[in-house]
């Protein structure tokens, strides 16, 4: 087994692809009060929604069954695509991953929209899991998001 790889999840949502996505690009800051698996939010430097190692994020969360932090930067925005790409780093991520990338990419299905995320890495060893401990973080705050804005 190698040290980098790719792993990734579909999670289908029933709220529009564009009031998801946009969710993820232009209220980032409200997540943490739509979901139980992230305990804190706070911007680090620069701004919630700029793009680069400017706008840095320290986010705090459950991953695996164990509270975790981390920081985060977003790396690039597509909004045709509907797709957001976040360079994770610091705490939980650099402890295991010299390398740890998640991407979003949001796609229209009917009614509803399809999540898809996916976490490319690179192992800081070999004894270390791909992150799927995150994707699984993801998929429960892709459900509590989704359900929270089906209220809205």
């Amino acid at each position: 087994m190698g040290l980098k790889g790719e792993v990734g999840v579909e999670i289908e949502i029933h709220s529009s692809a564009s009031k998801f996505f946009n969710l993820f690009v232009t209220k980032l800051h409200e997540v943490e009060n739509m979901t139980d698996e992230v305990h804190q939010t706070k911007l680090h430097k620069g701004d919630w929604h700029g793009v680069g190692s400017h706008s840095v994020k320290h986010w705090t969360y459950i991953s695996g069954g164990k509270i975790v932090n981390c920081k985060e930067h977003i790396e690039e925005i597509d909004h045709t695509n509907k797709t957001v790409i976040f360079n994770l780093f610091d705490g939980y991520a650099s402890e295991r991953y010299k390398m740890l990338k998640v991407k979003l990419k949001v796609v229209e299905k009917g009614e509803g929209a399809i999540a898809k995320w996916s976490a490319q890495y690179e192992k800081v060893n070999e004894g270390i899991p791909p992150p799927q401990d995150h994707l699984d973080f993801l998929t429960k705050l892709t459900k509590d998001v989704d359900a929270k804005l089906l209220k809205a």
